[in-house]
């Protein structure tokens, strides 16, 4: 094959190609997520396209490259014949030990994405060229305006749209997608997040490609809802986690799930007054061994440019999810607390507080999408929000509103409410105001949710409407999983 780059075409690299090839083999995930826009078509060279797609399998299937996966690789996509000979192998050698820096591969790969482009835009501009040359003058003006409109929507397309979003007829193969529903019956559409009578109004907890989005006011207790959100998928489905966290550090929700598996306060546990009572000492120790097994991750994204934190998820897709014999992203959950004001490289100073949270949940949705994956995130309300329960008491609302699968505002109760469900039936209130997925709740009803503060417990109890239609209201109100109700509520 030859590689040579005084031979080369024009609108095409091979240095830049082998550049990004040795990059994938010595670097890995690394390199890979810094060019993940890349398809085997940005490569000009047959071979260099072959072990384009040899090397990406690699990584997805063993989260390593070496000569020996490649191969392997290469033999399962059918290309064992093309590769495994002196030529192709002593190339495939020469890229783990050619020169090239880790933060060089992104320009590389840039420049290959941009070649592809050029490559496309001159094919259109040929066809152009060669339907505007057979133009009598007999032809409607609408005609010869499509002789350039045609060909660039259909280029443009190819360059923003992935080839799997292409539309397609609706019916097809619908047989067999009825069929695999009858074969394949769930009561949970999505993963559930622990708190069934919320998972039902939202249309069978979180979906895939979803942004499920909760409001709240400060000190509420958002943070404690992504923990029991968080911590009942990775201990009881035993599905990872991943938790995004703008504001604390990791002592904060160890403090909150030590507390909560152990029942011991969280003040004594973060003091360390734990030890000087033998049972509570045993108790903590016990819920730190069971947090070691569980499959939850946590990160301060704390003063990150947002472009950070989208590859902090890429690299935990990759190195913690993994993916399936199809190439679909395994079973997981992003929780992201929470969307507010942060740096960003396509963020100008000049940008509206709601301009900044309508590009961050488009690029959040947007992610979610493509690495079909569910997220649960959280935003703050505004002072709106206090007495109002719509979608207007956050800042970008529309945008938010637009993008988001659900929306539901997490509030502390009135005294007058708190009075007229009764003080056992919950402190907080959950109100879905927009499901897409689910018939969420009748105007004015909420779903009751008891926090209990120094244990890190919260608790979902009845709707309103619920206990207004029971004739009797649970004696014992709200009770914790090991049949104890904590003795105190303390507001966070």
């Amino acid at each position: 094959m030859v590689r040579d780059q005084k031979d080369k075409r024009k609108l095409e690299d091979l240095a830049a190609e082998r550049a990004v090839l040795s990059g994938l083999c010595q670097y890995g995930l690394d390199a890979l997520l810094e060019s993940d826009y890349l398809e085997a078509e940005h490569f000009t060279d047959a071979t260099n396209q072959m072990l384009f797609k040899c090397v990406k399998k690699s990584l997805q299937d063993v989260n390593k490259v070496e000569l020996s996966s490649i191969l392997s690789a290469a033999n399962q996509l059918g290309f064992y014949e093309n590769l495994n000979n002196q030529e192709e192998v002593g190339f495939l050698r020469s890229l783990f030990n050619f020169p090239i820096h880790k933060e060089n591969v992104g320009f590389h790969a840039a420049k290959l994405a941009k070649l592809q482009i050029a490559r496309d835009v001159k094919k259109t501009l040929a066809v152009c060229s060669t339907r505007i040359d057979k133009i009598t003058g007999d032809e409607d003006i609408n005609d010869i305006i499509s002789i350039i409109e045609t060909p660039v929507l259909d280029a443009t397309a190819k360059i923003y749209q992935r080839s799997d979003n292409k539309p397609e007829v609706i019916g097809n193969e619908v047989a067999d997608y009825v069929e695999f529903l009858s074969e394949n019956k769930s009561d949970m559409l999505g993963i559930s997040t622990g708190f069934p009578t919320y998972d039902e109004a939202i249309g069978g907890g979180l979906r895939r490609k979803c942004v499920d989005l909760i409001a709240a006011r400060p000190k509420v207790g958002k943070s404690m809802f992504g923990d029991a959100v968080a911590m009942h998928v990775s201990k009881n489905l035993d599905i990872p986690v991943l938790v995004l966290d703008t504001e604390m550090s990791k002592e904060d929700p160890l403090n909150r799930m030590l507390a909560n598996i152990s029942g011991v306060e969280i003040n004594t546990i973060s003091s360390g007054k734990f030890a000087d009572n033998e049972l509570n000492l045993e108790k903590v120790e016990m819920a730190a061994k069971q947090l070691e097994e569980i499959p939850y991750h946590y990160v301060s994204i704390a003063g990150q440019p947002f472009e950070n934190i989208l590859s902090i998820m890429r690299k935990w897709i990759y190195q913690e999810v993994g993916f399936d014999e199809t190439g679909r992203t395994k079973d997981c959950l992003i929780v992201y607390d929470y969307l507010k004001l942060m740096s960003s490289d396509s963020i100008s100073n000049s940008m509206q507080e709601f301009q900044v949270l309508g590009f961050q949940i488009t690029q959040l949705h947007n992610f979610c999408v493509k690495y079909d994956v569910p997220c649960l995130s959280f935003v703050q309300l505004n002072r709106d929000g206090i007495t109002k329960e719509s979608t207007d008491v956050v800042s970008g609302s529309d945008r938010l509103i637009w993008l988001c699968t659900s929306f539901s505002i997490f509030k502390m109760k009135s005294d007058e409410e708190i009075a007229d469900d009764d003080e056992d039936n919950g402190n907080r209130k959950l109100v879905p105001i927009v499901a897409r997925h689910g018939a969420g709740l009748d105007d004015g009803d909420y779903i009751n949710m008891n926090m209990f503060g120094k244990f890190g417990k919260l608790v979902e109890g009845e709707t309103r409407n619920a206990l207004r239609k029971n004739s009797t209201v649970r004696d014992k109100g709200f009770v914790s999983e090991d049949g104890e109700q904590p003795a105190n509520i303390e507001d966070l």
